[in-house]
């Protein structure tokens, strides 16, 4: 899995002065995943997740990770009408599964293990059959083979107030071409739209019809 850095006070201070403007910006200060308050996390904000050295890079789109990685074997979403070829969740979805299936800690992270798990409100996996499917390919192939999503290119813009941007479905909302875990949710809040840290406010089922003709 990586070598992780020990969350030592000088590494988790020099983060937190050099990050904090940064993450301050993304409104994650206050957010369900600011853990500054927790007496596990030595009163940072950035080091639970992430780390300036020696970061784990065994997961592709992992920025700087050092938090330890989820090693559960999914049982993946199915449906009779389910046209998108679905595998077990990689990227930047087994980033978010490694605290939220319940199998890692929350204060596993710099190479120490936790034993704070997260709340069962919270836990998502490792049986996703319940759960929007995740980790498949979103392209025209799909849209012509579904019938009722929406094209790629059509406009999208997450956020609400002035942390707004406007784009395509596929520049804001899929990730190498994939519909994850953060094409809906946005882990830094960026976009505050209300709980669940969501890209798109889902009064009206607003979220949902972004991708979905209904």
């Amino acid at each position: 899995m990586g070598t992780y850095a020990k969350p030592l006070r000088t590494i988790g201070t020099a983060l937190l002065f050099t990050v904090a403007g940064i993450a301050s910006a993304g409104t994650i200060t206050g957010s369900p995943h600011d853990f500054s308050t927790q007496g596990w996390s030595g009163g940072q904000i950035c080091v639970p997740c992430h780390t300036p050295h020696r970061a784990n890079t065994t997961v592709a789109d992992a920025p700087l990770w050092n938090h330890a990685l989820t090693a559960a074997t999914f049982t993946l979403y199915g449906s009779p009408t389910l046209n998108a070829t679905i595998g077990q969740p990689s990227g930047g979805s087994k980033l978010c599964f490694s605290c939220h299936d319940g199998t890692v800690a929350i204060n596993s992270f710099g190479g120490t293990t936790g034993t704070t798990f997260i709340g069962t409100g919270d836990k998502v996996g490792p049986d996703l059959r319940s759960e929007h499917p995740i980790g498949f390919t979103y392209d025209a192939a799909l849209v012509t083979a579904d019938g009722s999503l929406k094209a790629t290119t059509t406009a999208v813009t997450i956020g609400a107030g002035g942390q707004t941007r406007t784009g395509t479905i596929a520049s804001n909302l899929l990730f190498g071409g994939k519909m994850e875990c953060a094409s809906c949710h946005d882990v830094h809040n960026t976009f505050t739209n209300g709980g669940k840290l969501l890209k798109v406010a889902n009064a009206g089922s607003a979220l949902c019809i972004t991708c979905h003709s209904k």
